[in-house]
């Protein structure tokens, strides 16, 4: 395309950005009526998480939302299965990514939640677009508001082109809705979109209107939102009229699209696309506050670009650091940051536009504070500084003689207890693995890498330091925490200085089990933060048992996931004790819940290599219950050599998978495991 925007990544990354700040914004009184509102609140034009004296849904400001975690998860079907996908394919997505009953979505119930109600339609083997439609799920249930909730990540890689966003939007979010909820769907990807070459609203609008059928009711809603708007010189007039001839009485379910997608219009429309006003008029206009906010501040963010939120007026960027989550099945993506989603999204971008590809990553560097502003969760842990970014690296200029500043890597301590949405994760470093940093030291002053991990009593950190860096580098290997999962990693300065790049690759040297500080089993706690590392997709793994991983599953098959897609060559050894089961065994390279390879023994008379339900290799193969079974497999390119017993029982080619976690695996039945053990492969074997 001629017009591909030259500040594509920095546009990206502002969409990002205004997504989540406004969700954070509107979160803590999703719900609430603008009287209410307007009572305990007044006009909203900051962050409100902090009063106390409110029963705000949230306090914490950082939290888990349907509406980011849907928004940038679901995009991985890009990745997955291309630029163009299926509405059936982004199903498929669905079902690898989500966690039945606690990551992504409101698990209201069939006929209560629509997303609930269409997980469980993929679930039972209907395709999308079949399993959102109306004549499976009646018009109120597939007319709710969560199609244009789900989009704007979409939108992002479709760059100055609304039709194909707002076609591609249609294909995701027909996977949960239909009727007039598309048509809103459509609209908001337009929006997004044509932000990023469009520099009038008014015409954006036009442009974005045009693109769903004229005799719709959200046609209609837009055109007498938007004359309302030119019409009255108080906003709080036209939010009045919406809620007369739109407003949630005049509508069925939970959170109707349509009194929605009417706030969402009103906000951009009054603002022209400008953040503060915007985002007045959309949080303090009341309903799904934090759905609406986060519709608008994708769209007002790509229109104004980082100067837009940056000269807002309150300071949003500074507290929310750029933190997310998105949990997930695939756990070592659920701690993540703006910039790094940011870049995902332009990726896809830059391919689908047939753009050459930009790196900002500084060699690949995962954090590398190269967007404007950007400091990627870095924050002040100990001491007080002043942390920023001057211009393509973090600034740590310390008030006090020693400072620690670092970003979370597993689930920080404010977090254990999310509220609603539930965080699971995977960590993102672990023991064993080498973290490299580049930085600009001053003269005099000592820097240190440090990890932050849960203590023995689960509920404080402790602190690891490594050595002084070597003049401007660190590179510092990860030691045994004694099964503890890496919680942050950072720097511990005397003095300013200037993080270039922090960074760590490769598969670890590990041993997962339950840390010998935990004691054997009995009184365990179920939520022992080394747990809480694990993805649980079993119906069991109850915590008093004397084996670590006594887990069971009583229908179809569960896994109990930990790991990230960092990691590529390596070998996984497991003791697997099968007892009244279909089959149980050990999963390397997992992606999700349909996309792992596994070896395991099954039907009590058989070993199998699977690529999920797929069977690479089968053999004869006897074993009994309660019997141990050591097995192990070597993953190294695209070979994957599996043993039982240090007998070799297949060896063969697939490159379907190149990398990903690991995982035990039960189908039906129950299963035990004492430890996994993971070692990395050398570059030279690999070949």
């Amino acid at each position: 395309m001629t017009d591909f925007p030259s500040d594509y990544e920095e546009r990206v990354y502002a969409g990002v950005l205004g997504k989540v700040i406004a969700v954070y914004l509107g979160r803590p009184f999703e719900g609430w009526r603008f009287e209410r509102i307007q009572a305990e609140l007044g006009d909203i034009t900051g962050y409100v998480n902090h009063r106390t004296d409110l029963a705000l849904k949230n306090h914490l400001l950082v939290v888990t939302d349907d509406d980011i975690s849907g928004t940038f998860m679901f995009p991985r079907a890009l990745r997955d299965h291309g630029a163009e996908p299926t509405s059936a394919q982004i199903g498929e997505t669905w079902l690898n990514e989500i966690a039945e009953g606690q990551s992504v979505l409101w698990w209201g119930g069939v006929g209560n939640s629509t997303e609930h109600t269409a997980y469980l339609h993929l679930k039972d083997g209907v395709r999308a677009p079949d399993s959102g439609s109306i004549a499976r799920n009646g018009v109120v249930v597939a007319e709710q508001v969560g199609a244009q909730i789900f989009v704007e990540g979409f939108a992002m890689t479709r760059p100055g082109d609304p039709e194909a966003a707002a076609e591609l939007a249609e294909r995701a979010a027909r996977v949960s809705h239909d009727g007039e909820s598309i048509h809103a769907a459509r609209v908001v990807a337009a929006l997004v979109s044509g932000a990023f070459t469009e520099t009038d609203m008014e015409r954006l609008l036009d442009t974005a209107v045009a693109l769903i059928p004229k005799d719709s009711l959200i046609h209609r809603v837009i055109a007498d939102v938007r004359e309302w708007t030119a019409a009255d010189e108080d906003w709080k007039t036209t939010r009045a009229r919406i809620d007369a001839r739109y407003g949630y009485d005049s509508y069925g379910g939970n959170c109707h699209v349509v009194p929605n997608h009417a706030t969402v219009i009103h906000a951009v429309a009054r603002s022209g696309g400008a953040f503060l006003p915007a985002m007045t008029v959309v949080n303090t206009s009341g309903w799904d506050t934090d759905s609406n906010a986060g519709d608008v501040g994708a769209i007002c963010g790509v229109f104004g670009g980082l100067a837009g939120i940056d000269g807002a007026g309150p300071d949003y960027r500074g507290p929310v650091a750029d933190r997310m989550y998105l949990p997930s099945t695939d756990g070592g993506s659920t701690v993540t940051d703006v910039a790094r989603e940011a870049l995902t999204l332009a990726r896809h971008g830059r391919a689908w536009a047939g753009q050459p590809e930009r790196d900002l990553t500084k060699n690949g560097a995962r954090f590398h504070f190269s967007l404007p502003g950007s400091v990627q969760g870095f924050t002040v842990l100990s001491g007080t500084a002043r942390v920023h970014n001057p211009g393509g690296r973090l600034a740590v200029e310390p008030t006090t003689p020693a400072v620690t500043v670092a970003t979370p890597t597993f689930i920080p301590p404010e977090a254990r207890a999310m509220p609603i949405y539930g965080l699971i994760a995977s960590p993102t470093l672990y023991s064993g693995q080498t973290v490299r940093a580049r930085l600009r030291v001053g003269t005099g002053v000592e820097v240190r890498p440090v990890v932050g991990h849960y203590a023995d009593d689960g509920d404080t950190l402790s602190w690891v330091e490594g050595p002084a860096a070597a003049g401007d580098e660190i590179r510092w290997t990860v030691p045994d925490l004694g099964g503890q999962p890496v919680t942050y990693v950072g720097l511990r300065a005397t003095g300013a200085v200037e993080l270039e790049s922090l960074t760590w690759d490769g598969t670890p040297t590990l041993t997962l089990t339950r840390p010998a500080t935990a004691g054997t089993g009995h009184g365990t706690p179920a939520d022992a933060m080394w747990r809480r590392a694990w993805v649980k997709t079993v119906d069991r793994w109850d915590p008093h048992w004397p084996e670590p991983f006594r887990i069971v599953q009583n229908r179809g098959t569960g896994l109990l996931v930990q790991g990230e897609r960092g990691w590529r060559d390596y070998t996984v050894h497991a003791d697997v004790t099968p007892h009244l089961a279909e089959a149980a065994g050990l999963a390397v390279r997992v992606q999700g819940l349909t996309r792992y390879y596994a070896l395991r023994l099954a039907g009590r008379d058989r070993v199998e290599m699977l690529r999920h339900d797929t069977v690479l290799a089968s053999r004869d193969f006897p074993w009994e219950y309660g019997a141990t079974y050591r097995l192990a497999v070597r993953a190294a390119g695209t070979r994957l050599t599996a043993s039982v017993d240090d007998e070799v029982v297949f060896d063969l080619d697939d490159d379907a998978l190149t990398c990903g976690g690991v995982a035990l695996l039960v189908t039906q039945g129950r299963a035990a495991t004492q430890s996994v053990r993971i070692t990395p492969i050398p570059v030279e074997e690999t070949s």
